[in-house]
């Protein structure tokens, strides 16, 4: 009975590794509805599709970009965001990234700011080729999207590990009821934010966790806030937060109740907005 129950359990911990090993290529398309009163109405239903931390390279091929870029074009989001971390600092890797990434649509455009991975390679070369394939870097600098007459607020900061932070682009031209939306790569610079007219941070860097304890916290977060930012939508100190669990992974490639995302975010405008 005892040699049974252990075999019984050796099997259970393989079938757990053999899942770890698995989840990374079972990605999730989660979509979340987000409510603001700074919403424009024309923006009432608009999407925007938020992606992270891809780390291409040894452990996600050109190929799962590629699949992965077709999964992005098939939910025809408005907006298409990039969280950063798009290689794992190899700068073979960057082109070849980027030729992949420079395949997404949509009709607001594609824009993205550099992760603390893209400084260990070249964030030269990263800014230099994500032009090249028209995706917009939003490094301490913003831009106005424009839909239907009404317009929101995009901007980004760079890397909080390996580069400066500036939102004076994002918000000197901004008023109190403008929706504006900042991207960040590391969701702890939400405890550091200069200004309350952010409405809502977007983050990657945690990857969920990568593996977690069935889903309910991290062992190892790359944050210095424990469990606050590992996933989902949060309350920061001045704005709301969502981090995304990003859809590569490094060191080992392995996930555990992390599961690869693509983050769409509805947004609900200010006449519907309770």
């Amino acid at each position: 009975m005892k040699k049974q129950k252990l075999l019984l359990f050796a099997v259970f911990l393989f079938s757990l590794l053999l899942y770890s090993f698995i989840e990374p290529h079972w990605i999730s398309t989660d979509s979340i509805e987000y409510p603001h009163k700074d919403i424009p109405a024309s923006f009432d239903g608009y999407t925007i599709a938020f992606i992270s931390d891809f780390h291409a390279g040894k452990y996600f091929s050109k190929t799962r970009l590629e699949e992965t870029v077709h999964i992005i074009n098939k939910l025809t989001a408005d907006l298409v965001v990039l969280g950063g971390d798009y290689t794992n600092g190899d700068t073979e890797t960057i082109p070849w990234c980027f030729e992949v990434l420079g395949n997404i649509k949509a009709r607001s455009g594609v824009y993205g700011v550099l992760g603390n991975h893209d400084h260990y390679g070249s964030a030269e070369l990263t800014r230099k080729v994500m032009l090249k394939n028209n995706i917009q870097v939003l490094d301490n600098t913003s831009v106005w999207i424009s839909y239907k007459g009404e317009r929101i607020k995009l901007g980004g900061v760079g890397d909080l590990l390996t580069d400066l932070q500036n939102t004076k682009s994002t918000v000197s031209d901004v008023y109190d009821d403008d929706f504006v939306v900042l991207l960040s790569h590391n969701p702890d610079y939400a405890e550091m934010l200069p200004t309350s007219q952010i409405d809502l941070m977007l983050s990657g860097h945690t990857h969920g966790g990568q593996v977690t304890f069935f889903g309910l916290f991290a062992p190892i977060l790359p944050t210095t806030t424990e469990q606050k930012y590992r996933s989902g939508l949060v309350k920061g100190p001045r704005c709301d937060v969502f981090i995304t669990n990003g859809i590569g992974t490094i060191t080992t490639p392995v996930r555990f109740f992390a599961r690869p995302q693509i983050s769409v975010i509805k947004l609900k405008a200010k006449n519907t907005a309770r």
